[in-house]
Parts: structure tokens; C-alpha cells; sequence
């Protein structure tokens, strides 16, 4: 059994937010990450949406940010939010730059040194963070959904088209699409996945939809004024791949909005829809 600690507990919309940290067999060291369980969850299992934040937030970023408790404790939806890299095990220059070691843990499994030892974030949030929260939580094994922002929504993206029957429900805002082309993504992949650009592309949503990964519907909202769209996000070439393969996906763009954590507010009474569609079907 894992050594979970709550460190705080919010009544919230009827439900309640609880923040814990435990020993983490594929970090090495603790982890922290926060759960909104409903009203519902009082009465039995509900569904479940994970949330993978962006560069330099925690796990509390979503939580009190996001604006989704209440139309969540409305649908009757858990959500579940990690941390967005190892914090315990410290490493030379993990937190030399804003984009990459302490809050950029990039949602892959480091192959490089120093890196290999520690950050394992893709498998943290794709299957030990899932099993440890269905042994502590009220929430049903089979009805999981996958979102998140920015590193986080190319977290997701990447998450939920390599595990579509893990997590049922897919969407972002203003994913990295295709890291492989991004300055974010190249800089990330080559630290910790080392030089061998082909050790990247499971890590790549455009690849991987390129090379035949599929799932259920996709949702992507973008912002068409966020100072990260051009060089960094490039959804138009995940659009490309997913049109080539037919897989669904929903991509729109909005005038006006940008990186922010207002332009999540705006669209997440429509991506917990998206997800509660699917979930509770």
C-alpha cells in the first residue's frame, strides 16, 4: 500500500477537493496531486477525468483555476489532477529554465541521464496514478477521461490515444500538438529521451495519429491570440494528420483568447460536457 498523506481537505460545491502526496514507485521519491470527488461520490462510484496542467504548474494550479468544480459536481464527475514533475529528487539544472525539469516534466519516461532515474511521468499518470486513485476513491475503474493544457494537453492527447481503453474521453486546450516541431518539444524530448528522434514519436500526438493511433472523438479548443500558437502548438498539423487517418476531432479556434487560464474558464463547461457524454453513455 502506497504512503498517502492528505494534506488538506476544501468542501466545495457539495463535494470536496483533497490534496495528498504519496511514495511513488515510478518517480522514486513523493508525489503530490489533488482529487474533486462530488456529491455523488457519497453514493457510489462515479466517473473520473485526470487533468495534466502546463509548464511550472502544480497540482493545485487546475484546482483552483480551472473553474470546473461546480459544473463538475453538477455532472457528477471526479477529477483528478497530478503534480506536473518529481519535486523530492532534485537534479543538476532542473530548474535552470522555466520550460523544462521542475514543472516541465513533459508527460514521457526519461531514457537519459540523469534524467531516467526520476522523471517517469508518462507512466505515473497513465497507469500507477489511475490504480492508486481507484484503490483510495469512489471512482469507476472503467469510466476514466483524459484533458489538459498546453505540455498538459500534449500530455493528454498523447495519454489517451496510446490507452483509448484506459481513458474513454479525450480533449485539450491549446495542446502541443506536435512537440516534434516545437522548440518546447525539441528541447524536452532531446534531454530527456536523448539525440534518437525516433524514440520520440510515441511521445508526438501527429505521429502518433499519422501511424494509425486512434480513438474516440477529440476535442481542441485554441485560442487564436495566444503568443504561443505559431512556433510552440501547431494544431494544424495534428488537423492534417487526423483528417488523413479520419480520426474525429473537433478543433476551435476562438478570436481574441489566448494562453490563459480565462480562456480555459470560458470553454470548460463544454469540455466536461464532451467528457460527460462519453462517460456516463
Amino acid at each position: 500500500m502506497p504512503d498517502l498523506t492528505q494534506r488538506s481537505l476544501h468542501r466545495c460545491f457539495g463535494g470536496t477537493v483533497r490534496f495528498y502526496e504519496h511514495d511513488s514507485r515510478e518517480i522514486g521519491g513523493r508525489m503530490r496531486f489533488a482529487v474533486f470527488l462530488p456529491p455523488q461520490a457519497e453514493q457510489g462510484k462515479v466517473p473520473v477525468l485526470m487533468y495534466l496542467a502546463g509548464l511550472t504548474c502544480t497540482e493545485e494550479t487546475f484546482m483552483t483555476k480551472g473553474g470546473a468544480l461546480g459544473e463538475a459536481a453538477r455532472l457528477g464527475l471526479a477529477l483528478i489532477a497530478p503534480d506536473t514533475s518529481p519535486r523530492d529528487r532534485r537534479y543538476a539544472g532542473d530548474d535552470a529554465s522555466w520550460d523544462f525539469g521542475l514543472g516541465a516534466g513533459f508527460y514521457v519516461d526519461a531514457t537519459h541521464e540523469p534524467w531516467r532515474q526520476g522523471y517517469r511521468m508518462y507512466s505515473y499518470v497513465s497507469s500507477e496514478l489511475p490504480v492508486l486513485a481507484e484503490r483510495e476513491f469512489p471512482v469507476d475503474s472503467t469510466r476514466w477521461g483524459i484533458f489538459g493544457h498546453s505540455m498538459g494537453g500534449h500530455g493528454a492527447l498523447v495519454v489517451g490515444l496510446r490507452n483509448p481503453d484506459r481513458f474513454k474521453s479525450l480533449s485539450a486546450f491549446a495542446p502541443i500538438a506536435a512537440p516534434m516541431q516545437s522548440p518546447w518539444g525539441k528541447k524536452a524530448f532531446g534531454n530527456y529521451l536523448g539525440p534518437d528522434q525516433e524514440s520520440w514519436r510515441v511521445y508526438d500526438a501527429t505521429e502518433l495519429v499519422g501511424s494509425g493511433r486512434t480513438t474516440g472523438p477529440i476535442l481542441i479548443d485554441q485560442g487564436m491570440s495566444d503568443q504561443f500558437l505559431a512556433e510552440q502548438l501547431k494544431p494544424e498539423l495534428l488537423q492534417v494528420a487526423c483528417a488523413r487517418t479520419q480520426q474525429p476531432l473537433t478543433l476551435r479556434r476562438h478570436a481574441g483568447y489566448d494562453h490563459s487560464y480565462y480562456f480555459i474558464q470560458t470553454f470548460m463547461p463544454d469540455h466536461l460536457a464532451h467528457h460527460a457524454r462519453r462517460l456516463q453513455a
